[in-house]
């Protein structure tokens, strides 16, 4: 299958050198910032706090990394020093900036910011969290669906890598039992839906667990093969390579999970709570934080599992056995520059 050399590249920069994907997420908006508000006593946590825990992450977390998922309000200029210059840069063009209505979120990306904006920063791949449940009204349903393919277009435009994340999520009003109850059917709907699973335009996808992800089942023991079908199930359907997100899973959960999608052909991960939540429960006692970091071995663990059982992202079914990067060779120029370098005597 083909590709565009900026989509190539930027597949390659946040892979590890055999093709793997190890990133690490840092992007969050409640799972950060709620914590924060709430140990402070505050309506809004002081952004130098917010800033402070994510260049921490940096410090501590990004050097185990492929890649790193940052946000624009407070990520980038906060932690993009210390993050090394190899590392791939994933960077969300939507952040907590979402529209709540009574029938479904619509998305939106933050003011200003595009694929554009973050080509220009130097990203190798734009990340949407798509809002996404099949009970939605049919305007959310819209919007959402057209937020999607101007993202795509977007994204073709400026050649760059678009990294697909799609949440499902409770509804005004509605409970937290009920929404636990009936997140997993959610999650099965939602990657059944052929709009939001269209591959056109897509890079890479950022998925949820097609199972509940606390007392996840070994792997190996008497329940597993029920999880694995679910697994096994979720992945016949997916035409790109993809990677698995936490969603709030422990250490040893999310590794459970892992396995569980390696065994049906994923990539890699995406992920942060798993990773960082155990540190981070210190806030604001920020040196203790940073101990927590310095002495977790948690990704050194989750990369182990990755190299063990992960496929490299070319191997994906997807590029039948060729990643074959277009335009090339001879007409390279002329083809990716424009016809109006077709006639130029370079060679």
């Amino acid at each position: 299958m083909k590709i565009s050399p900026g989509k190539l590249w930027g597949l390659r920069r946040l892979a590890d050198d055999n093709g793997r994907f190890k990133m690490l997420a840092m992007d969050q908006t409640g799972p950060i910032v709620n914590p924060i508000k709430e140990k402070r006593g505050l309506d809004q946590a002081p952004y130098t706090d917010i800033a402070a825990v994510k260049a921490m992450l940096a410090r501590q977390l990004v050097r185990h990394a492929s890649a790193v998922l940052l946000d624009p309000p407070f990520g980038y200029a906060a932690a993009i020093n210390d993050i090394p210059a190899r590392t791939g840069l994933v960077v969300g063009s939507e952040w907590a900036v979402w529209e709540v209505t009574e029938t479904g979120r619509k998305s939106r990306n933050v003011p200003g910011w595009d694929a554009g904006v973050i080509r220009r920063i130097g990203g190798d791949a734009v990340k949407i969290n798509l809002w996404f449940r099949s009970d939605v009204s049919a305007d959310v349903r819209s919007h959402q669906i057209d937020y999607l393919d101007s993202v795509r277009k977007a994204c073709e435009a400026n050649d760059i890598a678009l990294v697909l994340e799609f949440l499902v999520y409770p509804f005004p009003g509605e409970s937290a039992d009920v929404f636990a109850e009936r997140r997993v059917a959610l999650v099965l709907e939602a990657l059944a839906d052929s709009d939001v699973m269209n591959p056109a335009g897509v890079d890479l996808y950022k998925l949820e667990p097609p199972v509940a992800v606390h007392n996840v089942p070994d792997p190996d023991g008497p329940e597993g093969a029920a999880v694995q079908a679910a697994f096994d199930r979720v992945a016949r359907g997916i035409l790109r390579p993809w990677v698995l997100l936490s969603g709030g899973a422990n250490p040893d959960d999310f590794q459970r999970l892992l396995t569980y999608a390696y065994r049906s052909g994923a990539n890699g991960y995406l992920a942060g709570r798993a990773i960082w939540a155990d540190a981070f429960s210190h806030f604001p006692d920020m040196k203790a934080m940073e101990e927590g970091l310095a002495q977790s071995d948690i990704m050194e663990r989750l990369n182990a599992l990755t190299d063990r059982l992960a496929a490299p992202w070319n191997a994906h079914k997807c590029w039948a056995g060729v990643v074959e990067m277009s335009p090339s060779g001879r007409d390279f120029v002329a083809a990716y520059g424009g016809d109006n370098l077709s006639t130029c005597n370079i060679y």
